[in-house]
């Protein structure tokens, strides 16, 4: 780990020992943020105060023999759909602006509280979480920290941008259909979409309530598996949070991949792609000695219902804006949803009979299998305001299939750990490594691994600041 961009572990560790204070370490992060952020546009609220006195409350604590928490004085974003007590929840909307702000913080934000980590701020991202390009109309484009002309990918650009340019080491996304690994792959960090309904989603604003994820962000295999372990545990505010125990992944990134059947996505998952993209899962299937090629049956159609299903649901939750203001929204988000709430009845019913067969058959391959590989985005960081990309000659539009190979995962709710691959001479990108439901423990096993072999690792980026 680089020491200009250390991960939350080894600050938490420096700060529990006394090596810094919890104080100088949010200082300098708000510090690297207000140069920064003019550049970048990660953040759409910055807690200087806040972050402070709590920063505080952790130093004293030590001071007083107490334990601070595993996270002590880690500074951390979240995407602006979480809940902050005091602020407004804007989900990049200029609509959510005129709402009272939030009385408490979202489930997830008090968990990484209680385990020490500052909150620093809110992040951009696009319009109520409906894109894959964070080219937000009414707060601006989060830019790519590895050339500030592209884009950071979205939902949960502004996210994933604050941790790939060492601004935080920890940020928190959601994960709808790709918005927590499309991100992750174009910038060159890790993400975790974790089972759907293992992390509690209250106090954050929704977007289509059947497919909605949230997970962390982090430079580190360790500070991913370390987040996760401190965000799960049931919560009745949250219907679709599952009623498991926390299991612990942390000790599960030393046992190696001995004994792990690894098999590599092929038919739909190697179509559209560029040859780089598929060079880099080659790349990360040598390292694994996986040579197996397994087929996701109907992809293509999962990919399909998700559509019908994301336009019906996170349309009717719009339908009163969109009758009585739709100038107020993001052009392109508005667009989406009025289509959406043309979809029929019968489309989204057939969509979810679709989905739940298909959940089925997904499954079925892991009594054969325990890790599935595949790409995370077609492409490498395009560059933002491109409207179109070449997938396999054809020429398409470049807002929708920038998710072609996450749609189809996130339709079943399965865990996957995104891990980037450095190309040669070129931009990074991201691998999908997919288990089982719960198994999120086995995915985080061979990221670990990728990362001692040297495979997977987020870079550091060579970037100016803008004039």
């Amino acid at each position: 780990m680089s020491q200009d961009y250390p991960d939350a572990t080894s600050i938490a560790a420096s700060v529990r020992s006394q090596e810094v204070s919890a104080r100088s370490v949010v200082t300098a992060a708000l510090a690297r943020i207000v140069n920064q952020n003019p550049s970048l546009n990660c953040f759409t609220s910055i807690l200087a105060e806040q972050a402070l006195a709590d920063a505080e409350v952790v130093d004293q604590a030590i001071t007083q023999g107490k334990d601070p928490g595993p996270l002590a004085g880690v500074p951390f974003g979240v995407k602006d759909l979480f809940d902050i007590a005091g602020l407004t929840t804007l989900a990049g909307s200029k609509i959510n602006a005129e709402r009272p702000p939030a009385t408490r913080d979202a489930t997830l934000v008090t968990r990484l509280k209680q385990a020490g980590a500052i909150l620093v701020g809110a992040q951009n991202m696009d319009e109520y979480a409906y894109g894959f390009v964070t080219e937000n109309s009414h707060y601006g484009a989060s830019r790519n920290p590895h050339d500030l002309q592209r884009m950071t990918g979205g939902s949960s650009g502004g996210s994933v941008a604050s941790v790939a340019a060492g601004l935080v080491p920890l940020s928190l996304g959601s994960d709808t259909n790709g918005s927590i690994r499309v991100p992750a792959s174009l910038c060159g960090i890790f993400g975790l979409k974790p089972t759907y309904g293992r992390l509690s989603r209250a106090g954050t604003y929704p977007f289509v309530h059947s497919l909605d994820h949230l997970g962390p962000f982090a430079r580190s295999t360790r500070d991913l598996a370390l987040t996760f372990d401190l965000l799960q545990g049931t919560d009745a505010d949250d219907p679709a949070c599952t009623n498991r125990p926390p299991v612990a992944t942390l000790p599960e990134l030393t046992k190696g991949i001995d004994g792990l059947r690894i098999a590599i996505a092929d038919g739909y998952f190697t179509k559209g792609a560029e040859p780089h993209v598929l060079a880099a899962v080659e790349a990360i299937a040598t390292v694994l000695g996986a040579t197996r090629q397994i087929t996701i049956p109907e992809a293509h159609r999962a990919r399909a219902a998700a559509f019908i299903i994301t336009g019906s649901e996170g349309s009717n939750l719009h339908l009163n804006d969109l009758r009585q203001r739709p100038q107020d929204f993001d052009p392109a988000t508005r667009d989406r949803f009025l289509a959406g709430a043309l979809i029929p009845a019968s489309w989204y019913l057939q969509a979810q009979r679709f989905r739940s067969w298909y959940r089925d058959q997904v499954r079925a391959l892991f009594n054969t299998v325990d890790i599935i590989l595949a790409p995370a985005t077609p492409c490498s960081a395009p560059l933002i305001g491109q409207a179109t990309l070449v997938l396999d000659g054809e020429e398409m539009p470049l807002r929708p299939n920038i998710g072609l190979y996450a749609q189809p995962l996130s339709f079943i709710g399965v865990p996957i750990v995104a891990v980037p691959v450095q190309c040669p001479g070129g931009l990074p990108i991201g691998v999908q490594i997919i288990a089982a439901p719960y198994n999120e423990g086995l995915a985080l096993r061979v990221a670990a691994f990728l990362e001692s072999k040297g495979a997977a690792a987020a870079p550091v980026p060579t970037w100016k600041p803008l004039k």
